[in-house]
This record gives structure tokens, C-alpha cells and sequence, in this order.
């Protein structure tokens, strides 16, 4: 708790036109500062005030970076479901050869979705950083 010397009981009226208190509002909701009340004591004593900045030119990117992260998932579950159905056929050589075909071409494909998983989640993280630094 606050002792009673440090509690806030003064107060201060401030008359505002209705352009001047949107053009505070705006100023204020551009900072980390939950109320105004702090935002405007910050100002008041010259303490700094950090500003929100994010990097919006690289939402629709991310945004479709990670609709084809899910698509690459959903096609790899797709994947791994047609190959249990196949294992479990087993009548004919020719299909013990399409098997072995079947798991080079899986393989593959699977190295490929791995790698731009990477690729995706590197770029996220680098957005997000980016996006983040203005905030602290």
C-alpha cells in the first residue's frame, strides 16, 4: 500500500475543446500507457513515453504465409492417412512397388513442407520482433 505521503489527492482541472481532447486521445492511445491520467503525468514530468510502432507492410504477408502453413499441414495429415490405408493393402507386387515410390515421393514431400515451416516460422519471428520493438 501507499503510505499517506506518497497518495495522490491533488487534482487538477483541465478544460479541453472537443478537437483539442481528440487530438490528446489519439496522442495517448498511440503509447504503451493504459491510462490517460498516466500518459499525461509522464508529460507532465518529462518521463519518457514509449510509442506502439508496428511494421503493418508485412501483415498480408504473414496472413497468407500462414493460411499456407496450415494447407501444408492439412495436406501432410491427408498424406499420412492415405498412407495407412495403403499399408494395409497388401495383394499384388506392383503395389509393394508404387509402396516403395510412394515413400521416396513422401519423403520428399515432407522435407519440403519442413523446410518452408522453417522458412515461415523464421519470417514470423522476425515480424513479430520487429512489430514488439516499439512496444517496450
Amino acid at each position: 500500500m501507499e503510505s499517506d505521503n506518497n497518495k495522490r489527492t491533488r487534482r487538477i482541472t483541465l478544460r479541453l475543446t472537443p478537437g483539442e481532447y481528440e487530438l490528446l486521445e489519439r496522442k495517448w492511445k498511440e503509447t504503451t500507457c493504459r491510462k490517460l491520467s498516466g500518459y499525461l503525468r509522464s508529460v507532465i514530468f518529462g518521463e519518457p513515453v514509449v510509442k506502439v510502432y508496428r511494421n503493418r507492410s508485412m501483415d498480408d504477408l504473414i496472413g497468407e504465409l500462414t493460411r499456407l502453413r496450415r494447407e501444408l499441414n492439412h495436406v501432410g495429415h491427408n498424406f499420412n492417412q492415405v498412407t495407412k490405408k495403403l499399408h494395409t493393402i497388401d495383394e499384388a507386387t506392383a503395389l509393394k512397388a508404387w509402396l516403395i515410390s510412394y515413400e521416396v515421393q513422401r519423403k520428399t514431400l515432407f522435407s519440403k513442407m519442413d523446410s518452408i515451416n522453417q522458412q515461415v516460422a523464421k519470417i514470423v519471428q522476425e515480424w513479430l520482433r520487429l512489430s514488439s520493438r516499439g512496444m517496450r
